[in-house]
């Protein structure tokens, strides 16, 4: 009688402790109906050397110090270098190789719902344009454009002086021809999506663009978001390209846009594209079509 109380009485006061501390009961118990002579065989498994894979990290991190771990973790497999982005994450956190938060995007009350991402290439294109300053005073304008599905940078022009029809009459024929061939119009209609600047609203242009066989089409008056695409391309190109790249006369500028393009076409890991660069997008998507 007097064993069958002091349990009950036990059981009363592990339940009260556990539910104040909100563990688990049967855990609590379990242990404390555990044998003195119990030990816990558990082990950790091993943890492998991270010494090659620092090294890696670090180059990467030298040619492209805006790359997050994520990315990194892209162009190592891309490299042919198999390994988790969890572990990429652990091993630039140990040795402070992670890029500062930028914190919450301010709210904007410009909303745009439309979908601007296509599912197969050359349906809709967009181009935008950006400045780049230089030490010197010097500003090279930069033109783009771009596939709203497969991300590519078809075709971009530059100057020092500003950005007029007839150099968006080239940027729109360098684009047909670096997808249709030279000689050639585009096929299906394909959208030509900008904002309204002049050089883009210019009845010059918008003829030009139907004989390439181009259907322009314009954004919501000042409604940067409904070009987005574009918007984001001109952060990441300037985040990731010129801002780590010297930059003393407009005449060094212009001598490195073609690589930085070209780089951010074959090498650069989009997450958009599951974390592919957009040529190598590109031939996956010809292969499975």
């Amino acid at each position: 009688m007097d064993c069958a109380l002091a349990s009950i009485t036990r059981g009363r006061t592990v339940r009260a402790v556990c539910s104040a501390l909100g563990v688990a009961r049967s855990h609590v118990m379990q242990r404390l109906n555990r044998p003195e002579d119990w030990q816990d065989r558990r082990k950790a498994p091993p943890r492998p050397d991270d010494g090659e894979l620092l090294e890696a990290i670090k180059e990467i991190a030298r040619d492209r110090a805006s790359y997050g771990y994520r990315r990194v973790w892209a162009v190592l497999r891309l490299n042919g270098q198999q390994t988790n982005h969890k572990r990429i994450y652990r091993v630039m956190r140990d040795h402070q190789l992670l890029l500062h938060r930028r914190g919450d995007k301010p709210v904007s009350d410009r909303r745009h719902d439309g979908r601007i991402a296509v599912d197969t290439s050359n349906k809709r294109w967009c181009s935008d344009g950006f400045e780049l300053s230089c030490d010197n005073g010097e500003r090279v304008r930069v033109a783009f454009a771009l596939d709203c599905c497969d991300r590519e940078a078809m075709s971009w022009v530059a100057t020092t002086k500003g950005i007029d029809a007839d150099l968006v009459g080239d940027l729109m024929m360098q684009a047909v021809e670096s997808r249709f061939g030279a000689n050639s119009k585009a096929i299906g209609n394909v959208e030509w999506l900008t904002d309204n600047g002049s050089c883009c609203t210019a009845a010059k242009t918008r003829s030009f663009a139907g004989e390439l066989g181009l259907k322009p089409v314009t954004t919501w008056i000042r409604s940067p978001q409904s070009n987005g695409m574009a918007e984001s391309f001109v952060r990441t190109f300037i985040r990731g390209y010129a801002d780590l790249a010297d930059r003393p006369d407009a005449q060094t500028v212009m001598r490195h846009l073609a690589g930085w393009f070209e780089h951010y076409n074959t090498r650069h890991p989009h997450s958009a594209l599951g974390y592919l660069p957009p040529k190598l997008f590109r031939e996956k998507q010809a292969v499975n079509y």
